[in-house]
């Protein structure tokens, strides 16, 4: 699926679900288009998370294995999408609402809870001598699982709320410079410099 077409999309979602047309400027589009193809990943992670305390122990320690490589690739996916938004949109948007408490303060404390589940996930993973112990293997799941309801609910603050807000409150050049850092980041893969 191409980018726009999952635009389209996600879009779609939007306008069925508030009955109202998105009309984000980029580059908050290119922010709300990149939750699509991480909210598919996650929910394919919540799929093997969920649950697998109670598989037999060799399916257990199969799905795990499957979780690990499926959050490692999902971490560094998001690394880049959430610096976009925590180097440079949430400052930026802090000049004007501040930063202690209020919007940014919600999102970026989301974004730590978050990274937290999948720091401790991928801590827990270690070597991987205790990777087929019952109690590991619990533990992980829901470390994951715990990461996508945190990161799925702050998506949808973020598409309802944030952006929208971004979109009037942010003038044409800082839409801009933030559209020029954005590309910067993909171009340098996921760093800000």
């Amino acid at each position: 699926m191409t980018t726009q077409e999952n635009a389209r999309t996600e879009e779609s979602a939007y306008e069925a679900a508030n009955g109202l047309p998105i009309a984000l400027k980029e580059p908050l589009q290119q922010l709300f288009v990149e939750h699509g193809p991480l909210r598919q990943e996650m929910e394919a992670i919540y799929e093997l998370a969920h649950g697998i305390e109670d598989a037999p122990i060799r399916q257990a320690a199969a799905r795990l294995a499957e979780l690990i490589e499926r959050v490692e690739q999902f971490n560094a996916k998001l690394h880049r999408h959430s610096n976009k938004e925590e180097e440079l949109l949430f400052p930026l948007m802090a000049r004007y609402i501040g930063r202690d408490s209020g919007p940014i303060a919600v999102m970026e404390y989301e974004h730590d809870q978050a990274k937290r589940c999948l720091h401790l996930f991928l801590q827990r993973r270690g070597d991987g001598s205790q990777l087929t112990e019952r109690t590991t293997i619990a533990e992980m799941g829901r470390l994951a699982a715990d990461a996508v309801v945190i990161l799925m609910e702050h998506f949808c603050k973020e598409e309802h709320a944030l952006f929208p807000m971004a979109n009037t409150m942010l003038s044409a050049q800082e839409l801009d410079w933030l559209e020029k850092e954005f590309e910067r980041i993909d171009t340098q893969g996921g760093n800000h410099v």
